[in-house]
């Protein structure tokens, strides 16, 4: 509910104008500001993943093939060898591609979000609340 400035006075005061509340201090004056949902998004803070975040998303290549992408995992780990353990487990081929904004992503074929994102806590890479699970 918006309040204008004179209905606040006339609220305040029991005769229009005969307050010495008339006047507003500027800690009463609200001032709306715009809100900026993509600001944590657009923050640089130099590291792959935003706030420490692995990013789990799938990709829809051509008809019913797809692809899914790892990233945001630390720089210590060795990529490869994650790559080598995730194409064993499930199944399929994957590539470990160099990103010149995200630096290096791991690329697995098929949907394999609800795999990778348990694999990554099992081996105790990631724990479970710093995975978000992205796609339809």
């Amino acid at each position: 509910m918006l309040v204008t400035v004179s209905q606040k006075i006339k609220a305040s005061s029991p005769v229009f104008g005969c307050s010495s509340s008339l006047f507003m201090s500027v800690d009463e004056i609200q001032i709306p500001s715009a809100f900026d949902p993509f600001a944590d998004a657009n923050a640089d803070d130099g590291s792959a993943g935003t706030k420490e975040y692995v990013h789990v998303r799938v990709q829809q290549r051509n008809g019913r093939k797809s692809l899914t992408t790892v990233q945001g995992l630390k720089k210590d780990f060795s990529y490869n060898r994650i790559l080598k353990d995730l194409k064993k487990e499930f199944c399929c081929n994957g590539t470990v591609v160099e990103d010149p904004e995200l630096g290096q992503v791991i690329q697995l074929q098929g949907d394999q979000r609800k795999n990778v994102s348990n694999f990554l806590v099992q081996a105790g890479i990631v724990k479970k609340e710093h995975i978000k699970i992205h796609g339809f």
